[in-house]
């Protein structure tokens, strides 16, 4: 098969195989809190006790990046380096999900629980993770296939993604809640998404021929100086992590949960809302994700950079002028989203600049070093992206005890318990649960919003500086580490 018809297939097949991955990340990260919130009721200690084993769990989980991304570089198999890796940690990522979601335990026996899947799906999901996306430098070096694998592989995570946040909390918060309960829906959703993300995968690893010159080489051992080394010996790397570091924490705050118990308080318990919110909120970023490549030909990474942050600040002040002078109607809800949309958009294309950015530092390690060690390099993201989760989980539950959140959703989750045992029908919780919130006051609301508005602006404009000062691989220079590449190579191979 010659490289066209390879490109085109991995062009299709690459991509399909995350859909499934995102719907089970999505599920994870965003709604294992609320499913925990809405589904038990929790004391202080045990909140505490869940932000400090998520925390863990998510630091636990992004130094294993790092680890697994050398176990990949060090994997010979017939099937490659990455595929092997792609099947193990997708079906041992299902079955952790899977009992997560679908358990009957409470009080303490349940937080316990959480902790020890929490801790096994950070070592399965990073194993699919790190392969899937280390693939990318294996599949081509040129600048602009680069830019159409990251590009349409974010636009199927996005998908992916989208429709578990449009589903999840429609399925599972207020009237149309499968089952009548949150905690029935959340345990049939994971079924179905822990069935589809392997056969998402299947795609990936049927239909995907990447290249595997570096198989030929003996394998580098498994050892923490050469991760250190890598990482610290590349100084664009660590200028690129910093950023997306920083970037990401401010990114998150919204998906963390902050984002729908805002909707949820100031609009109303209904998960249509949130899916409405999530919906027009993800729409822009779909435009990028199919023409990235495309703008990225006529705009260089700089200055799309700054027209991005432009659109985000528009964003963000709608969300924060309706927030805070606009009574709680369904006008101020259409604000806010329009406002997120902007502000998602904005944040979404600095995600995509960034994932090149990093990819990128792979060629001047191979220039610096003599090595790709792709699969080191490409573990940053998702390490850096466990680090900041871990973060933001800080900042999230501690704005729940901060403004007394907890107070109303245990009051809420014994109503979803309620209905779970035929006690009430749907109209009886939503009225019950309408009465509860109606007691929320608008310094609680307003907390949340400026946690979920504020603080992703003031993170954003700072690593916007950052990139701009400090990073250093633009188009041109990436192009001229490229030359000097083959040029090596071709004087080798003479």
């Amino acid at each position: 098969m010659d490289d066209r018809k390879i490109r085109k297939r991995n062009l299709i097949c690459f991509p399909l195989g995350t859909v499934g991955r995102d719907m089970v990340y999505n599920l994870w990260t965003t709604y294992l809190m609320l499913y925990i919130l809405y589904t038990r009721g929790l004391t202080n200690a045990q909140l505490a006790t869940i932000t400090g084993i998520f925390v863990a769990a998510r630091i636990f989980d992004g130094l294993n990046d790092p680890i697994m991304g050398n176990i990949i570089e060090r994997t010979r198999t017939r099937w490659g380096k990455f595929k092997p890796w792609l099947l193990i940690g997708i079906v041992s990522t299902s079955v952790v999900v899977y009992i997560t979601f679908n358990n009957s335990l409470t009080g303490w026996s349940f937080v316990w629980l959480i902790g020890i899947m929490y801790f096994l799906y950070s070592i399965t999901y990073t194993m699919h993770d790190i392969a899937y996306w280390g693939m990318v430098p294996a599949l081509s070096s040129d600048a602009d296939a680069r830019n159409q694998f990251t590009s349409r592989a974010t636009l199927f995570a996005g998908i992916g993604g989208t429709l578990a946040s449009i589903l999840i909390p429609l399925l599972t918060t207020g009237s149309s809640a499968l089952g009548g309960s949150a905690k029935i829906a959340y345990g049939r959703i994971a079924l179905v998404i822990a069935l589809l993300a392997p056969l998402f995968i299947c795609f990936t690893l049927v239909g995907v021929q990447e290249r595997r010159d570096d198989m030929k080489d003996p394998p580098p051992p498994v050892s923490f100086k050469k991760i250190i080394h890598t990482i610290g010996g590349n100084d664009q790397l660590l200028w690129a992590a910093v950023i997306f570091l920083i970037r990401e924490i401010g990114n998150d705050m919204v998906v963390s949960g902050v984002g729908s118990n805002y909707i949820y308080f100031e609009f109303g318990y209904e998960g249509g809302l949130y899916s409405t919110f999530t919906t027009i909120g993800m729409m822009a970023t779909a435009f990028l994700m199919i023409f990235y490549p495309m703008i990225s030909r006529r705009l260089n990474r700089k200055k799309l950079l700054n027209i991005l942050l432009g659109i985000s600040l528009a964003g963000y002040a709608m969300q924060i002028a309706a927030g805070l002078l606009m009574p709680a109607t369904m006008l101020k809800f259409w604000i806010i989203t329009i406002g997120f949309m902007l502000s998602n958009f904005g944040q979404y294309g600095f995600y995509l600049i960034m994932m090149i950015s990093i990819m990128n530092t792979v060629e001047y390690n191979e220039l610096r070093c003599g090595t790709r060690d792709e699969g080191i390099i490409t573990s940053m993201r998702p390490f850096l992206t466990k680090v900041a989760s871990a973060l933001v989980v800080i900042i999230a539950n501690g704005s729940y005890m901060l403004f007394h959140i907890t107070d109303f959703t245990n009051r809420i989750s014994a109503i979803e318990q309620a209905a779970e045992m035929g006690s009430l029908d749907a109209a009886e919780k939503s009225a019950q649960i309408g009465t509860i919130l109606s007691g929320v006051s608008s310094s609680q609301t307003t907390g949340l919003l400026l946690v979920m508005t504020l603080v992703p602006l003031a993170l954003m404009v700072g690593a916007v500086v950052l990139y701009q000062r400090f990073y250093k691989l633009d188009e041109a220079k990436y192009n001229e580490i490229c030359e000097e590449l083959e040029q090596r190579k071709a004087a080798k191979e003479a």
